[in-house]
């Protein structure tokens, strides 16, 4: 599987410490690696569909003190999606009032029909873009219909209804950024975790220091706004568990990439 990473704080804050700790795990998510840092509306991006701890750029970038508010990383492990640029994580994209949403996803969606229609639309051909350009016409939607923007707690009931419905069958570990409001979710025992720190809280699919990294809570859609929590979702009780059955279907898309 993909792993993520990913820091909310409300001052900037040197995490080059905690990438390299991240990146050095991508031994065994050879497909890929991104980073983005976040400031608003406005995403740095950086990417390559190769593994990290061989890229000579990623070595150069972490050389230089990354300070930041907020930031997201991933290794990917690729299930659906070929080995290329456009399948790496993180993705982004506008809404129509210009807010910026960027998503790192571990993960794979099994069944969920309203993504369907993302296929011939997105540049790649992941599941987890798709996740992104749904969750952003859902929001443009319901603005649309309130004739406004919505403010972050309307944001984030939408969100929450979204999960409860896509979590059913499907294996969702997130981070999104909204500009605004980081969302994290997880349906898979133990692979997320948060550390609070005094300089804001930070999540990783696994601990990657000494410090007090603990679980996130399961089946909830959380909200954090510059590293505080601000808002628990629904427990919709979808745990993700493997089956054979999925196990062979992921099998069979990998033997093909």
């Amino acid at each position: 599987m993909c792993e993520v990473f990913g820091i909310s704080s409300k001052n900037r804050f040197t995490i080059n410490d905690y990438l390299k700790k991240f990146y050095e795990r991508s031994n065994k998510h050879p497909h890929g690696w991104g980073l983005a840092c976040l400031d608003g509306t406005e995403a740095l991006i950086e990417k390559e569909p190769m593994q990290a701890s061989k890229s000579y750029y990623l070595k150069e970038r972490l050389s230089s003190d990354i300070s930041v508010k907020h930031a997201m990383a991933h290794i990917r492990y690729a299930t659906i999606g070929n080995v290329e640029y456009i399948n790496c994580h993180p993705y982004t994209k506008k809404d129509r009032n210009g807010r910026r949403w960027t998503l790192v996803h571990n993960g794979t969606i099994f069944d969920y029909a309203p993504l369907d229609k993302y296929v011939g639309i997105q540049t790649g051909s992941t599941d987890s873009e798709r996740i992104l350009l749904y969750l952003v016409d859902q929001i443009d939607q319901a603005e649309r219909q309130a004739e406004r923007r919505l403010d972050a707690k309307e944001r984030f009931q939408i969100l929450d209804s979204i999960f409860v419905a896509m979590s059913a069958g499907n294996k969702l570990n997130m981070i999104i950024y909204d500009g605004e409001c980081m969302y994290v979710h997880t349906n898979y025992k133990k692979s997320l975790h948060f550390l609070e720190k005094e300089e804001g809280t930070m999540f990783a699919t696994a601990p990657l220091t000494r410090e007090g990294w603990i679980p996130l809570p399961m089946n909830t859609l959380l909200a954090y706004q510059d590293g505080r929590r601000i808002y628990t979702g629904t427990n919709h009780g979808n745990e993700y568990i493997d089956s054979e059955e999925n196990m062979k279907f992921l099998y069979q898309i990998f033997s093909n990439l």
